[in-house]
């Protein structure tokens, strides 16, 4: 995505709004889904950032120097993430956030909303408010951030006042399950949930104690090891599957296993073979891609194959959350000659769920979102 020509002095800037997913639709088979048309597939709360990623930096600005680069990527972050890497998949999600009544603000909401299709019904611009900022100063391999943000001036959950019919819902399970996802569990909707990092590494093992209202839990190797008090991801998913139906443990480059205890399934499935750039939001794409293989019905193996290749393609580039794949990336990778055809092959069960008019376009006839104010 690559934002238009600012307006008058202090007004938003225009984002182009031309979708980067022109193939976008729904890629499950309605039947699947088992929800009425105009149901959601999925639904989700949290904050959104404004994330501004600045690239190609030696190292850090000691104090009173200046760094100038040329590499600058801007792109809806937090919650976002998630929410951009669902849309694109086809799947329908619905958002409730807040956003500032500023520049920020308005940048974001007509983003999701118009350019990435997310629906933003529940969510809400709050007056007098400042979209929370993240500047990521990427170099060597790694990356350094400042956040500015403000509490909200009323609690998160109020935004889910009028609880949406779906078919799955996502949560942060750092915190207490919030009492919407548990009636949305309770109407049937599945319950996926992820964690992060715990500034504090006590591990609390309240985290453990709220797996009983989850369905399927995605945390990574080190959040599994650290709150299982285990010393392998192997050993720790083994202690997870005794509390939450579904567990998957992503281990990065390393690919990711699994346990499905309702089937009896036990799976693990190689990362994608691809030069990693920026594997920001990757974990956020890999969620993504696993809900899509839950809705479409797919074996354990096959929904992890195919979250490893979403999260494999996002981090080819430095996108922040624009930089999860679209249906016509899916499609053209197979063509670019990047891995071997043994590897394509472990995904050819995808191509049945592949926009029809993606099938015959080749590799450069993909439109990436460059997610960079110009």
């Amino acid at each position: 995505m690559t934002a238009g020509t600012t307006g008058a002095p202090g007004a938003p800037p225009e984002p182009s709004l031309e979708d980067p997913c022109a193939e976008r639709g729904p890629g499950v088979p309605p039947g699947l889904r088992g929800l009425d048309t105009g149901h959601l597939d999925v639904f989700l709360t949290g904050q959104v950032f404004m994330d501004m990623i600045f690239t190609g930096l030696p190292g850090l600005p000691p104090p009173g120097t200046e760094l100038v680069t040329d590499g600058l990527g801007s792109a809806p972050g937090g919650i976002a993430n998630i929410a951009v890497a669902m849309s694109r998949l086809g799947l329908r999600t619905g958002l409730a956030a807040a956003f500032g009544d500023d520049m920020f603000g308005a940048y974001l909401w007509r983003t999701l909303s118009e350019q990435e299709d997310v629906d933003l019904s529940w969510s809400r611009k709050v007056n007098g408010w400042s979209t929370p900022v993240t500047v990521s100063l990427a170099y060597a391999a790694d990356r350094s951030m400042v956040t500015y943000t403000k509490p909200l001036p009323m609690p998160a959950d109020n935004l889910v006042s009028d609880l949406p019919k779906a078919a799955t819902c996502f949560i942060d399970i750092d915190r207490a399950v919030p009492d919407w996802a548990l009636a949305m569990r309770d109407k049937g909707a599945l319950v996926f949930a992820d964690l992060g990092w715990d500034p504090t590494e006590t591990w609390s093992t309240d985290v453990l104690d709220r797996l009983r209202h989850v369905d399927v839990f995605l945390p990574n190797a080190v959040e599994a090891m650290a709150y299982t008090r285990t010393r392998t991801p192997e050993a720790a998913l083994e202690a997870l599957a005794a509390r939450v139906p579904v567990v998957v443990v992503k281990q990065g480059s390393r690919g990711a296993i699994a346990i499905d205890s309702t089937t009896g399934e036990r799976a693990a499935a190689p990362a994608l073979p691809v030069d990693a750039l920026d594997p920001t939001g990757a974990g956020d794409v890999f969620a993504a891609g696993f809900v899509f293989g839950t809705l479409a019905g797919w074996p354990l193996g096959q929904r992890l194959s195919f979250a490893n290749l979403c999260a494999g393609l996002s981090v080819r580039h430095y996108s922040g959350s624009l930089g999860a794949p679209c249906w016509g990336e899916i499609a053209a990778f197979g063509e670019t000659g990047e891995v071997p055809a043994e590897v394509l092959e472990r995904y050819a069960f995808i191509v049945p769920y592949i926009p029809e008019a993606e099938l015959e376009r080749g590799p450069d006839s993909v439109t990436r979102a460059e997610p960079t104010l110009r």
